[in-house]
């Protein structure tokens, strides 16, 4: 069973790169963020066409997030993080798909920092640390995938010294990740490929993907049950290579 997270920066402008990107790949489910689209405005005709089932969490402009699963529609168990200090956001949707509890999120960025939006972004990684807490010793196989943006360790960073008071490298946000692992959450990704140097975002400016100039910021946590499943992990950089592309790559595991 594959599954990958994909931040398309703009699901409708986006729609051609996402649609190639599935007829390529066929991952069983997809988690998107930042689908920059209202509800009524998701495009679910052409993903049903293309054999995808979805729920989503649209936001007009900004945020939004999305379950797409191939072949059936995702079970809707949550929408919405619960004590979201501001719950007209869209950023965190949850479904059931094939046995697998999913959740796919979108945390803020929280630049620039200091200020309220990285103050909204400490009190957002607080809300979700108290949900993943209750996630992590269900028996059921949970993942919570998406664009954390929070850059966990040097080695996931092109020059971290350039990063040192970016609100995605800040020690304040690296910690939060670091106790999620801690507490028990598997890092797919790192897990599987402890010692390479992996990036899922490279910025359009300065020619950043042609120099692999580039972040890693999108990530699967995996709970026990889960984790157990893992087999193989990856990051499909050639969609990040196509015309008119988002900023990100995909990321996708497998599971047994």
């Amino acid at each position: 069973m594959r599954i990958a997270s994909y931040n398309v920066n703009g699901v409708n402008g986006r729609l051609p790169v996402l649609l190639e990107w599935l007829a390529a790949t066929s991952p069983d489910v997809v988690c998107l963020q930042e689908l920059k689209a209202p509800d009524e405005k998701f495009p679910q005709g052409p993903l049903e066409e293309a054999g995808y089932g979805a729920i989503w969490h649209g936001q007009k402009s900004w945020n939004g997030v999305a379950i797409l699963a191939r072949g059936c529609t995702p079970v809707e168990t949550r929408r919405g993080l619960p004590d979201d200090p501001d719950a007209s956001q869209s950023r965190y949707i949850e479904a059931a798909v094939n046995g697998i509890l999913i959740g796919c999120l979108y945390l803020p960025n929280g630049n620039p920092r200091p200020g309220p939006k990285f103050d909204y972004k400490l009190k957002w990684l607080a809300a979700f640390e108290a949900l993943a807490a209750e996630l992590l010793p269900l028996d059921q196989p949970v993942l919570l995938a998406g664009d954390y943006n929070i850059i966990p360790t040097e080695r996931d960073v092109y020059k971290p010294e350039r990063w040192t008071e970016d609100a995605l490298f800040v020690s304040d946000v690296r910690e939060a990740f670091a106790r999620l692992t801690d507490a028990g959450w598997t890092d797919a990704l790192r897990t599987l490929h402890p010692d390479e140097t992996i990036f899922t975002f490279w910025d359009y400016f300065r020619n950043a993907f042609a120099r692999d100039a580039g972040l890693r910021i999108d990530h699967h946590l995996l709970n026990a049950a889960a984790a157990k499943r893992l087999r193989t992990a990856g990051v499909d950089r050639s969609a990040r290579a196509l015309p008119k592309t988002s900023d990100h790559a995909p990321v996708w595991i497998e599971l047994a």
